[in-house]
């Protein structure tokens, strides 16, 4: 038996699973716990406490899936002071091996370690194994990968694919690209800022303030606090996830107006990825936007949007799109990768 250690690091928080290996490769969760990163001044510290309540030997090797570029195998994390080092975490804490990774390449080793009930189909299509597949997320940011088999065994790169740019298809869309380049002063603007949390809260402004619905009170109220803690590293409610609950209970119009402008975007820059490297293993749609709005998802919008690209729709129709439900699907990658060292 090897023990192994994975972690999903975030600016919000930390999840850390102690994992051991059998001799015919299955992976079984010892322990586990959940972090408030914010509540350790370093890594170190916060792993020594996990594993003293663990209450078990140090582990052979770990592997820590990161929110923020991975630059050779060093990491700096964005809302954190955390520098991490894989070769101080080795020498600090006397793990043999640590590998750092991004936390979208995570994602990319998870989805060989879901099962069925893990994931929603889409789109059946016509899968084919030694094709390449695709990764693409919104959450906070917008990630992108793509994995390609080589040998017996798929090799995952990450990209920054997120932060290419946004390519308006609709007058909406270019009135909401107008918007967003006059509103922050920008000269560009990415997908991801349409594309993700953020993009929610972006597009709801943009009907907002162009009138095209009326408000409601309890989601304004939510939206101004937001606005008003603007500049704030933590913020006090969640306007995203408010305008996707109201738009799943068809409670609020602008909400609903809002989602469904979301979803025909995310659809189309799923497309894009899918023309780009013809995934026919599959395209996954991970981030932790998908599942909680899963009912929408299903309806029409996002395939149609998917598969609108001119002569080359076919192409699209025939590439399996799937939904990852598990939230934890980089943690569950974070273990298969140190599996792998």
């Amino acid at each position: 038996m090897t023990l192994l250690l994975a972690g999903d690091i975030g600016g919000t928080k930390t999840i850390l699973r102690l994992v051991e290996i059998s001799n015919d490769s299955v992976l079984k969760t010892i322990d586990e716990e959940q972090y408030r990163s914010q509540d350790f001044a370093d890594f170190v510290p916060m792993v020594r406490q996990f594993l003293e309540k663990a209450n078990t030997s140090v582990p052979q090797k770990a592997c820590f899936a990161i929110a923020g570029p991975v630059v050779n195998n060093t990491a700096k994390l964005t809302n954190l002071v955390w520098f991490l080092d894989s070769q101080r975490l080795q020498e600090e804490l006397g793990i043999e091996q640590v590998c750092l990774i991004n936390d979208f390449e995570a994602v990319g080793y998870g989805i060989f370690g879901l099962d069925e009930k893990d994931l929603y189909t889409l789109q059946v299509g016509q899968p084919k194994p030694e094709a390449p597949i695709a990764i693409i997320g919104a959450g906070t940011g917008l990630g992108q990968g793509f994995l390609v088999k080589q040998g017996e065994k798929h090799h995952i790169f990450p990209s920054e694919g997120g932060h290419a740019d946004f390519a308006p298809r609709t007058e909406l869309e270019f009135q909401l690209l107008k918007y967003l380049l006059d509103k922050h002063d920008i000269q560009r603007v990415s997908v991801e800022r349409v594309v993700s949390g953020m993009g929610i809260v972006a597009i709801y402004q943009f009907l907002r303030d162009r009138k095209l619905a009326v408000e409601s009170p309890e989601i304004a109220k939510v939206v101004r606090i937001w606005e008003q803690e603007a500049g704030q590293q933590e913020k006090s409610v969640d306007p995203g996830a408010a305008i996707g609950n109201a738009a799943l209970q068809k409670s609020d119009r602008l909400s609903e107006q809002t989602i469904q402008f979301f979803i025909a975007a995310y659809g189309a820059e799923a497309g894009n990825l899918a023309l780009k490297l013809l995934p026919y293993g599959g395209l996954y749609i991970a981030g932790g936007i998908a599942p909680k709005i899963l009912p929408l998802i299903q309806e029409e919008k996002f395939l149609l949007n998917f598969s609108q690209k001119g002569r080359m729709r076919r192409l699209l129709e025939d590439i399996p799109v799937h939904v990852v439900l598990n939230y934890q699907v980089g943690l569950i990658g974070a273990a298969i990768c140190a599996a792998r060292l």
